[in-house]
């Protein structure tokens, strides 16, 4: 079965028609939505981090309240830019959130994506190595996060205190959450590399580079080979891979009124330059919601995924994407599951 979430840029903007105006309000309808995304049968609330952008920039204390008011779902990142992390609060914050959670972080990271301004990471204290790219330190500050939520010591201990000098770990630990771990991968080569540290396989709607290939089945071979070389490296637990995907099904007048004609056009990859690599940007799914189902069931990197994110229009509120999300569940992922594809006939 494939699990299936949403996906939250948290965007505000006080303007003509935004039902989320502030970031406060962004961070309360986070919360509400992962609520209500639990009892319409929804299985993870994931959201993206951006900083010096009118997004979420700091998601823990807005997980660690929707924590606090669910029992089941899964709450993630889709990612956290590491470039900006000081490895051990950042292990202190998600093991800390995921403690309140019950294990249910899942927590996705990655180097980040492009920024509203300059290196901005170096305003946070952060300056590669000589030598280093951003990417490098970004890495770097990875290896150092997952050591510290392993339990690995790190400030020597003072004798005075406790006894020893035995280096001491960051607290709280949380057991398991090294395996919940998420690389975001853009192209095939840093899925391989993300295999071969032992992460799972986080894919978003975009990728850094083109093969002329539809989206659907370039990111399916992303997926492949991240398999193939965690099978070579002989890890014991079986990984996950999570894709995203648009999708607006067109259910009621409301969705018809903000997504009617773009369903009536064509909806096709489009292929650009991004940060001067040519890239491919996966089609959004729009229209009634059995062609939909019938088109994700064709989509080859969905089948191949375990988990399926939706990013949700969040401006439009709880209630609207409440009501999209289970939609999804009831009348396109059953046929998603499946593993049949319908006619399109």
């Amino acid at each position: 079965m494939t699990k299936l979430g949403f996906l939250s840029f948290g965007n505000w903007m006080g303007v003509t028609g935004s039902r989320t105006r502030t970031g406060g309000e962004a961070l309360l309808q986070g919360v509400e939505l992962a609520v209500a995304a639990e009892e319409v049968g929804v299985d993870g609330a994931y959201y993206r981090v951006h900083h010096f952008a009118q997004n979420h920039s700091n998601p823990f204390p807005m997980m660690a309240a929707a924590a606090a008011r669910t029992s089941r779902i899964e709450l993630g990142t889709g990612v956290i830019d590491m470039r900006y992390e000081n490895p051990w609060a950042l292990a202190e914050q998600a093991g800390a959130t995921d403690l309140i959670s019950g294990g249910r972080l899942q927590l996705g990271i990655s180097r980040g994506s492009p920024e509203t301004v300059v290196d901005g990471w170096r305003s946070f204290g952060y300056v590669p190595a000589e030598g280093q790219t951003d990417a490098d330190m970004a890495r770097e500050h990875t290896d150092l996060f997952r050591r510290a939520i392993d339990g690995e010591g790190f400030a020597p201990g003072n004798p005075r205190m406790i006894g020893t000098d035995k280096p001491q770990p960051v607290t709280p630990q949380s057991p398991g959450l090294y395996d919940r771990i998420w690389w975001g991968a853009g192209t095939r080569a840093t899925a391989v590399w993300t295999a071969e540290q032992g992460m799972n396989l986080m894919s978003s709607t975009l990728l850094t580079e083109d093969t002329g290939v539809p989206f659907d089945e370039l990111q399916a071979e992303q997926i492949a080979m991240f398999r193939e070389a965690w099978a070579a490296r002989g890890w014991k637990r079986e990984p996950r891979v999570s894709v995203s995907r648009s999708i607006l099904p067109i259910i009621d007048e409301e969705t018809q009124y903000y997504f009617g004609v773009q369903a009536q056009a064509e909806q096709t990859d489009q292929v650009g330059i991004l940060d001067g690599s040519r890239s491919r940007f996966g089609r959004s799914y729009i229209g009634a919601p059995d062609l939909i189902a019938t088109e994700l069931a064709r989509d080859a990197a969905v089948q191949a995924a375990d988990t399926l994110l939706v990013t949700v229009p969040n401006q439009l509120g709880v209630e609207f994407n409440a009501r999209i999300l289970e939609a999804i569940v009831r009348d396109i992922m059953p046929v998603v599951d499946a593993k049949v594809v319908p006619s399109l006939a």
